[in-house]
Order: structure tokens, then sequence, then C-alpha cells
């Protein structure tokens, strides 16, 4: 008799629906109406079940499940950009910056446990995204998650027109009634600004990021009002666009209209990186000289030197939080609009 690890042996044989009822110690019944996401299970039972889905290892049979209850097991990640992105440049940035990696990772962790496939779609131009709308309408997914990059992006707009499921990563830019997921960016650029303040910084500026993307004007509003409070009526600002490569040029431009600067909050640790590439060549040493606070707590922060102070943002957390209410919304259409707002923490390191 053999056994993956951590499993539950059953011998050489594929694990079935009867195995999972007898290890969570339910009928056969309610283990098939937990796996087909059946409502009106009890909470214990629903764990119990899946506990047990884990243990075993069994695999549900998809076509089978799709025909009782009209889903196709997957949820589509869309992507909505600003251009086309025929090419390999997007591409190579959605697999380098850390930010995607951990949105995929923060849902795969709630829809692998529920038997959820996810599906990968990247948008740019207004046909992409009606055929996907039709796509989504015409059951090819059962929603959709969404992270929504252009300022003025109709695609919100355009599945909640078209009753589709979805769920947005961020606030929607414009008022939309969709459920979302997001993180009072205000909250933590306020904080990376008391810090610098606290560690003694005096001529303080910020590199943010596109100011018509919500996350980023947020974390400049919240930046400037905490900077307010303590004294500093006007804050240089240089604008980049999330890319290591902008908080380089940015920093540059910093350092040339205010050499004094001792302080610096980029809205972002890409950015950050990015900045201390450019304090170093002009010979400015962190955080001697100058510290430097970025936002997200991503790998870059501790692949940085010095490691990054930086504004914990728990994308995993969220997106996490975003599976389960599109499955929620899947489940029943009618449920009101909902919001999850998370709050952010500051993580001291070596830089800052």
């Amino acid at each position: 008799m053999t056994a993956t690890r951590g499993r539950i042996p059953v011998g050489e044989r594929l694990p079935t629906l009867e195995d999972v009822a007898r290890v969570a110690g339910v009928s056969r019944a309610t283990a098939s109406r937990v796996i087909n996401g059946i409502r009106n299970v009890d909470r214990q039972l629903h764990e119990q079940v899946w506990n047990a889905v884990g243990a075993t290892g069994y695999v549900p049979n998809r076509l089978a499940r799709s025909l009782v209850t009209r889903r196709t097991g997957t949820i589509a990640l869309v992507v909505s950009d600003s251009e086309a992105h025929d090419d390999d440049p997007f591409m190579g940035r959605f697999f380098a910056d850390p930010y995607f990696g951990r949105v995929v990772g923060g849902l795969m962790s709630v829809l692998r446990q529920a038997g959820v496939q996810l599906a990968l779609q990247i948008v740019g131009t207004p046909d992409q995204r009606t055929r996907l709308v039709g796509d989504l309408r015409h059951g090819q997914a059962d929603g959709a998650v969404v992270l929504s990059l252009p300022a003025h992006d109709p695609l919100p707009r355009m599945l909640t027109d078209a009753t589709v499921p979805a769920v947005l990563i961020g606030r929607p830019p414009s008022p939309v009634p969709i459920d979302y997921v997001d993180l009072a960016n205000d909250t933590g650029a306020a904080l990376a600004a008391d810090h610098l303040i606290a560690r003694g910084a005096r001529q303080i500026a910020m590199i943010s990021g596109p100011l018509d993307v919500p996350a980023s004007s947020d974390r400049v509003d919240g930046f400037r009002r905490a900077m307010a409070r303590h004294g500093h009526g006007w804050v240089p600002i240089v604008h980049g666009n999330f890319t290591r490569e902008s908080g380089e040029e940015a920093m540059r431009s910093l350092l040339a209209s205010t050499p004094t600067i001792d302080g610096v909050f980029a809205a972002n640790d890409l950015m950050a990186l990015g900045a201390q590439t450019a304090l170093r060549a002009a010979g400015r040493t962190v955080p001697t000289d100058v510290r430097v606070v970025g936002f997200d707590d991503s790998s870059a922060a501790t692949a940085a030197s010095p490691a990054l102070t930086t504004i914990r943002h728990p994308l995993e957390d969220m997106a996490a939080e975003g599976a389960r209410l599109l499955l929620a919304r899947v489940e029943d259409r009618t449920m009101r609009v909902s919001s999850v707002i998370y709050e952010p923490t500051l993580i001291i390191r070596d830089s800052a």
C-alpha cells in the first residue's frame, strides 16, 4: 500500500467520493453537496469535507460536476490594461513584478481548496474587452477577478451591466456596483511620513505612481496630509509608473531639484529600488544621507541593499478575500455589493 505524503492511504486506486465521506465522517450525499457547491450545508461540515478532500487527494470529476451545477469550475483572472500587448514586454512585466505573483498566490490559496481553476486573461483594447465579456456571459468561466490598470477602464461597468460575477482588487476609479477588496492606501502613506519624520528626516520628498490610478492618488493624498500635520506645507513629488526604472529617473530628478533631500517615500518597492540605485550613483548612502521608505513589502524589499523599510500591503490576504467574495457572488448573485478594506502596517528594516 502506498500513499502520497500527507494524504490518507487508499491503496493504488484513485480516491473516491466515498473515501472523502468516510474521512470526513459524513454521508456521501453531504460530501457531494459540498464539493458541488450546493448551498445550505453546515459550515463545520463544509470544512470537514474540504479537509478530507485534501487528506485523500480526491479530484472531483469536473465534467459530472458541471452537468449538475452548470458551472465550469474555472475563474478568470483578468488583467485589464491600456494597450493590446500582443508582444512580449507586458508578459515580461507580469511575471517579473512581485505584485502579480502575490495576487495569483492569494487567489489560489482559496480556489485550489474549492477545486476551482484559474485562467489568466489579458485585455487591452475595446474589442478584447467586448469579447471577454461575451465569453463570460456565455459561461466560459464562472466569474472574474479583475486587476484594472487604466485610469478610465470601462471593463468593471461592462461586467456589471452584463451581470457577470466579478470582484476588483483595488477600488474602482469611478462608482460601479461591483465587489472589491482594497487597502487603506492613504493610511499607509501617512505611516511612511510619520516614520521619516521620527527618523529625523527634514527635507522629504515622494516618488508617486501615476496620479490617475486610485491607489496612487490615495497614497499621495495620505502622504501630503500627514506631512502637513508635521508642519511641512510643501512636499516635492515626482511621478513614476511603478517600475524600477521610473523610480531611478524620479530620484535623479529630485536630487537635481532638491539637493538637500534627506528622506524619500516611494509609492512601491520597485521604485524604491530604483531610487536607491540613483542615490548610490550620486554618492549618497542609505540611510546615512537619505532615508528611503517603500510600499508593498514585496520580495523586492528584502532583496534591496540595504533592505527596505516599507509599508506592508497584504496582497495575498486581499486576493484570498477577493476569491471568497467571488465564490459567494457566484453562489448568490442577489447578495449586496461588498467591499473589504485592509489596514497597512509599517515594516522597519535598514533603509530608514
